[in-house]
């Protein structure tokens, strides 16, 4: 382990300035990959505070005890997809509408008697607040017997899930065209190193060393590479991210897992990358 590791630092003394190149060149990659998740992060956090304001409302028929909305809602608690449930009487369903709807103030006024409905608030936990779960639980809290209609606004649910599902799909594909660059790049600087050292290699498996012996090096050499990359990636990622955070918009960047995680891609993308063209450049020695 120890020869090989002295074995894969050396190569950057060995080319310094292509080391140099390739750990850049692969930094700017995972950099725009870096910035398509943050992108994604973000949009995905937007529609989900948007996506806490779904709910289905019941409205009650006039006259309904309000122990029987009691029961109902203790009901409708029950459910797996419901996060809670609250109780708008008549008096507050008004006093919500003045507050709300003030250019109507003068219509508010001339009313003789309140003609808005007591109501149920559902709120759906995260997880089921796509356009199915929502249709599932209104259709069954359209079976109570003193609702007088329910709503959830279904268009606006389905146009929501659409918006997750481009982005996700969005992030997933530009990402995935960036790493496969990330891969080539890293692959064709190894394959030069591979070539650099044609001859010794060759003599290296004259003496007996196995196939893996010769290629761990470069192996842990791709896999620095990435990790690099992926350090300096995340470096220009947070600059980027500060300047928007500042001048622009706030948002959130990546917590400590996430970073970590991004470099650790970062290093499998190049210990792939090498083993693939390793592994066909030996077989040609």
């Amino acid at each position: 382990m120890r020869l090989a590791v002295r074995e894969a630092l050396r190569s950057f003394r060995r080319a310094p300035v292509l080391s140099v190149l390739s750990i850049t060149t692969i930094a700017f990659a995972l950099f725009v990959v870096g910035l398509v998740v943050l992108v994604g992060l973000n949009v995905q956090a937007a529609l989900s505070e948007v996506g806490e304001r779904v709910e289905v409302v019941v409205y009650l028929r006039r006259g309904t005890p309000l122990e029987a909305a009691t029961i109902a809602m203790e009901d409708i608690l029950a459910f797996p997809e419901v996060a809670d449930v609250g109780y708008v009487s008549e008096d507050e369903a008004l006093r919500k509408a003045r507050e709300e709807l003030r250019e109507f103030q003068d219509v508010f006024d001339d009313l003789t008697q309140n003609p808005l409905p007591a109501s149920l608030e559902v709120q759906m936990r995260p997880g089921f607040r796509d356009a199915r779960h929502v249709e599932d639980v209104a259709e069954r809290l359209r079976g109570i017997r003193f609702a007088e209609d329910v709503r959830f606004g279904r268009d606006w649910i389905a146009k929501l899930d659409r918006l997750r599902s481009i982005a996700a799909a969005v992030s997933l594909l530009i990402s995935a065209a960036f790493a496969a660059a990330s891969v080539i790049i890293i692959g064709t600087t190894v394959r030069l190193t591979v070539l650099q050292r044609t001859r010794e290699i060759a003599i290296m498996r004259l003496v007996g060393a196995t196939s893996g012996f010769v290629r761990f090096p470069f192996l842990l050499d791709g896999a620095f590479k990435g990790a690099l990359g992926g350090v300096l990636a995340i470096g220009l990622s947070y600059a980027a991210f500060a300047v928007v955070n500042r001048l622009v918009l706030q948002g959130r960047f990546f917590t400590p897992a996430e970073t970590l995680g991004f470099v650790a891609a970062g290093t499998l993308l190049g210990l792939l990358a090498s083993a693939v063209s390793v592994g066909r450049h030996l077989r040609e020695i």
